[in-house]
């Protein structure tokens, strides 16, 4: 029969203990702190106008006016009647329009780690944080987009002479001559 050695705990002192717990508690604190700041800023919404339904997700296509600038205030970029895959923009945009509603006005400020980061693009420089003000005209689903553009090419084909019709390119017989 095998005997295991016991070794007896020595008590702890109750300054050790306490000394203890504010170890562990800081060590939390200290971790929390660590994934609070590795996490990415998020965009500011601020809403102008009310706009009305459901908000648009990153899957959909969204139709809409915007004006980009700089935190000079220089425009970098704008558009009227823009279509925008929100799956193909930066990701602090995207994270806007999620907030939004059709109809709606919104001024949207976004952090350069939500936008082009330390690259930048084009004329604008690295690190630098984009303001915009947005009108969501509308939006829809990627699917809604793609059966829209076939019932139009059906429709150009239509017009164009029947091709891609039922029955196109078929002669039609002319009638039978009548007896005499």
């Amino acid at each position: 029969m095998t005997e295991i050695t016991r070794v007896p705990l020595q008590p702890i002192s109750k300054g050790s203990l306490t000394k203890l717990w504010l170890g562990v508690a800081a060590a939390a604190l200290l971790g929390a702190g660590v994934a609070w700041a590795a996490l990415p800023e998020s965009v500011d919404v601020v809403t102008i106008t009310e706009g009305t339904g459901e908000s648009p997700t990153r899957d959909d296509v969204a139709l809409l006016n915007y004006r980009g600038t700089l935190p000079n205030g220089q425009v970098f970029d704008e558009g009227q009647q823009a279509v925008l895959p929100l799956a193909e923009v930066v990701p602090g945009f995207t994270k806007a329009l999620e907030q939004m509603q059709r109809g709606g006005k919104y001024k949207v400020h976004i952090p350069s780690e939500l936008a082009y980061g330390e690259e930048g693009a084009g004329p604008i420089p690295g690190n630098t944080d984009l303001n915009f003000e947005i009108e969501l005209l509308d939006f829809k689903s990627r699917e809604e987009i793609e059966q829209q553009q076939r019932i139009m090419q059906q429709l150009q084909q239509m017009q164009m002479g029947g091709a891609g019709m039922p029955g196109a390119g078929v002669p039609i017989a002319p009638p039978p001559a009548p007896a005499p």
